[in-house]
């Protein structure tokens, strides 16, 4: 599950600091800031664009009342992902839709492979640092100074 780590230093001024590093197993070992963080958030605001224009189109369309399912997922799933909220969640549903949509032979088959293959790699990747996942399960380090 998890480990507590609990350190004692004292610097040179002889002030007595405690550190005190909890660490949890989570799904990605980092959120990845400079260039790599800047990938992730490309390739999700991409990936999120292009979900939410296919999904906004299609209920634009004027979908049948059985047939709006599929656009409601594809426009929340881009969502989710151009905002980098519960990110591997999003990212497989993005997988998800477009097999549906290329099972069901209703979408341009290229367009769902693309879109498929970037919600499996978000999915896998995680969200980067410049994420609402970041912001609420990214590590944090927490020191206790003395006052």
């Amino acid at each position: 599950m998890g480990k507590t780590v609990i350190g004692v230093s004292i610097d040179i001024a002889n002030h007595l600091s405690l550190s005190i590093e909890v660490s949890l197993q989570r799904l990605f070992s980092m959120f990845p800031s400079g260039w790599p963080g800047i990938g992730l958030l490309l390739l999700r605001l991409a990936a999120g664009s292009l979900l939410i224009n296919d999904g906004v189109t299609e209920l634009l369309r004027g979908p049948q009342w059985l047939s709006i399912l599929r656009p409601f997922l594809e426009t929340s799933t881009g969502i989710l992902l151009f905002v980098g909220l519960w990110t591997p969640i999003a990212g497989l549903l993005a997988v998800g839709v477009e097999l549906w949509f290329v099972f069901s032979k209703a979408g341009d088959l290229r367009n769902c492979v693309v879109l498929a293959t970037f919600g499996a790699a978000v999915a896998a990747l995680g969200p980067g640092v410049w994420s609402i996942d970041a912001r609420l399960f990214g590590r944090k380090r927490i020191d206790i100074r003395e006052r």
